[in-house]
């Protein structure tokens, strides 16, 4: 199909999991036991494909996870009086849902989907707004899709709504509507590998590099390289140690990398630190860093290399 539209949709089930929707677990998502993902032939009895899922991967951290090509027709929108939107070029995706009640979760997905429809967007010359960019509930209203409910059970708890949606949609755009080519160059991938001469250790391509490191950290002896062949990660024994300057007034230092851990104090001088160690971890993309003090981890996101 010709994308000429965006249909956004929650799963209706308490489990923020990407590994109950997307699967088989690539390291990063976490292994389903039940085997119920939806990469299966009518998944549960349902006739259903979407084009992709924003949920939580096994390390709590928020992904958006691609399960269809964005310009191939999906089964997302069900039949409305005046036809369905699948037939009608909307790109459709799940935004797990938890108990609707977390508002860190909510502000983490709503902030993934907004980032991925002005992706989408851009791409493809969706203006975001109505009835180009809608929720299932909207479709329903303009009668090409099923009565469902989402999103609109679920935004206006966290006070959001569509509108609020296509206005900061409209924002990460830089207030245009103006289009771009869709890519097709891998120049910006990075590889994990062993070295960068063996493609044949390659585990894998990522568009992320907070994703590459992980799966560098769970295979020993794999460093990531990207386009030019250089090691990026994980640092160099002689890069380390190194001094950050903190460049926000409030750091919060963390008792591991990652948000996921205890507080234990914070930085509010905007100083100069010293690193010894890095770690990949859940609420940062530029990685964590461990204070020479002993004190804790922070954010390398809020830090600038001297």
């Amino acid at each position: 199909m010709t994308p000429k539209g965006i249909m956004v949709h929650s799963t209706g089930a308490n489990n923020p999991t990407l590994r109950r929707y997307v699967g088989p677990d690539d390291g990063l998502l976490g292994a389903n036991q039940y085997g119920n993902h939806w990469n299966t032939y009518r998944p549960g009895g349902r006739q259903v494909c979407v084009h992709g899922f924003i949920g939580k991967l096994k390390d709590g951290s928020i992904a958006t996870y691609q399960t269809l090509p964005w310009d191939m027709v999906g089964w997302h929108s069900g039949k409305g009086k005046k036809g369905s939107a699948n037939s009608k070029g909307y790109i459709g995706f799940e935004i797990c849902e938890d108990g609707l009640t977390d508002a860190a979760y909510f502000n983490a997905v709503y902030k993934e989907a907004v980032e991925l429809c002005a992706m989408l967007c851009k791409t493809y010359g969706i203006k975001p707004e109505k009835p180009t960019l809608i929720c299932h509930s909207e479709g329903c209203t303009l009668g090409i899709a099923s009565n469902h409910a989402d999103v609109m059970h679920w935004f206006p708890k966290h006070g959001k709504n569509m509108d609020t949606f296509r206005a900061d949609v409209k924002k990460a755009m830089g207030g245009t509507t103006s289009t771009t080519k869709p890519s097709t160059t891998t120049d910006a991938l990075y590889r994990v590998r062993k070295t960068w001469a063996d493609s044949k250790t390659q585990k894998g391509a990522f568009s992320s590099l907070e994703n590459a490191k992980r799966c560098a950290d769970k295979n020993p002896g794999y460093s990531v390289f990207n386009s030019k062949g250089e090691a990026v990660y994980p640092a160099k024994a002689t890069d380390l140690p190194y001094l950050v300057q903190v460049t926000t007034s409030v750091l919060n230092i963390r008792k591991g990398p990652g948000t996921n851990y205890g507080q234990n104090g914070s930085i509010k001088d905007k100083g100069v630190y010293t690193i010894v160690e890095e770690s990949t971890g859940a609420g940062s993309t530029a990685g964590w860093g461990k204070l020479k003090s002993g004190t804790g981890w922070i954010s390398l996101d809020y830090c600038k290399k001297l």
